[in-house]
């Protein structure tokens, strides 16, 4: 019975408009309140299960890249990031869409968020690409479907929260996602330039060698920041909480003294946002901490992985299945709520049969990833809309086509392992 309060009550809560973090707090007030009676209810170790969910130092790691994000948002990095991509490669046919998704990789290395990527340089392709002649549709399209890459490529906020709630190395499933990024990465690329034929998109004049070194002179020092983060990460010269530290620093350096785009007023509106952002992530990880330990406590998970295990022990087949249910999950719900709230069931089955966690971390977050494109909860979605100004149903049908992609790495990841696991098991320290 426990099992149906659980899901049920929480299914009912989210759907009908209630906040994910009180739909999960209040589901847990309910299944204690069945189990022990009303005047039975524990409120003081409830409380203390919220707070001490989000009492951990690798979980500050997320409002230290939250913040590093808004700040390159607003320092002027976005900007040399998109000119030095531009001038490497905007003269391939359809070269700003390569422009769009080569920029989001690198981008990807400094923020860990897809929304960060989708907002800040999505208003700089966007208008590029538009002015370029390319289809308004197709060039908000490119920029959500490449906005995915960010929180895949390291550093990556999703998999902070994975790492912390499934004891899994942080660093290691950084490490792991590089791959992974990198394909998705080429895969969209080969989408562009069948789409850029298709449509004939202009073929823009190769930059000249002083263009290029103009460039990559002014982008040199936000280049440098992924390197700085990962590399440091890498040889453990710090964690990545530390790392997340690292970039603020870093962005302020570059915002405040060197490139001077970076005011005390503007700094101040960056912070309100970063720390709006935070609040909320935290309120739902506290309320998903009550929830899991509740779940753990009931030993929901165990009896769900029991219950699989009945049905079919091949891993593959397990993670396929996992796999769909996750895209399903996606379409209904914010993937760090997803990620606080399943990780605690699919994880211990995954364990069961021999899955490799990092392994299924980088898979589970790429499912969630494919989320943020779908109605009707698609943060990128809605956030690349309305940047874009284009009406919904226009975006969705020029998005459908970087489905193709996407999909086709989260089956390569899944059926081969190794594209995840070998770098982490050969370059981690751990």
């Amino acid at each position: 019975m426990l099992v149906w309060i659980f899901l049920i009550v929480l299914l009912l809560l989210i759907f009908g408009g209630m906040a994910v973090a009180f739909s999960m707090g209040i589901t847990s007030l309910i299944v204690v309140a069945v189990d022990r009676g009303l005047g039975n209810i524990p409120f003081g170790i409830m409380a203390q299960r919220m707070v001490y969910g989000v009492n951990s130092f690798p979980l500050l790691a997320i409002p230290f890249f939250l913040l590093a994000g808004r700040l390159m948002n607003t320092a002027g990095i976005t900007d040399r990031i998109f000119n030095f991509c531009n001038v490497l490669i905007g003269h391939v046919r359809g070269g700003l869409g390569h422009v769009n998704i080569l920029a989001s990789m690198i981008f990807a290395g400094m923020s860990g968020s897809a929304v960060s990527d989708a907002v800040g340089l999505g208003q700089i392709e966007i208008k590029a690409m538009k002015d370029k002649g390319y289809n308004l549709d197709f060039s908000a399209a490119v920029t959500a479907a490449s906005a995915t890459i960010g929180p895949i490529i390291p550093p990556s906020i999703p998999m902070v929260l994975y790492g912390v709630l499934g004891n899994v190395s942080v660093g290691a499933l950084f490490i792991g996602g590089i791959v992974p990024g990198v394909l998705m990465g080429l895969f969209m690329m080969v989408t562009v330039s069948v789409v850029a034929r298709r449509h004939h998109y202009p073929v823009e004049k190769r930059a000249s060698g002083k263009q290029i070194i103009g460039s990559t002179g002014r982008a040199f020092f936000p280049l440098l920041c992924p390197v700085i983060l990962i590399g440091g990460i890498w040889v453990g010269i710090f964690t990545p909480t530390e790392a997340a530290a690292v970039a603020v620093l870093y962005s302020l350096f570059l915002g405040l003294v060197l490139y001077r785009e970076l005011n005390w007023k503007s700094l101040i509106q960056v912070l309100r946002e970063a720390l709006d952002d935070t609040s909320v992530i935290l309120f739902i990880i506290a309320a998903a901490s009550l929830y899991g330990w509740l779940l753990a406590r009931y030993q929901i998970p165990s009896g769900i992985a029991e219950k699989i295990l009945g049905i079919t022990q091949d891993p593959l087949t397990i993670m396929m299945l996992i796999n769909v249910f996750l895209l399903v999950v996606g379409c209904f719900m914010e993937s760090l709520a997803a990620i606080n709230i399943l990780t605690p069931i699919l994880l211990p089955l995954a364990m069961k049969v021999g899955i490799d966690p990092i392994h299924f971390g980088v898979v589970m977050v790429l499912n969630l990833m494919i989320g943020l494109l779908t109605p009707p909860v698609g943060m990128v979605l809605y956030s690349v809309q309305r940047v874009a100004n284009v009406p919904f149903e226009r975006l969705q049908r020029a998005l459908l086509i970087f489905f193709f992609p996407l999909l086709a790495v989260l089956l390569l990841i899944t059926v081969y392992p190794p594209l995840v696991t070998w770098l982490p098991s050969t370059l981690w320290r751990k």
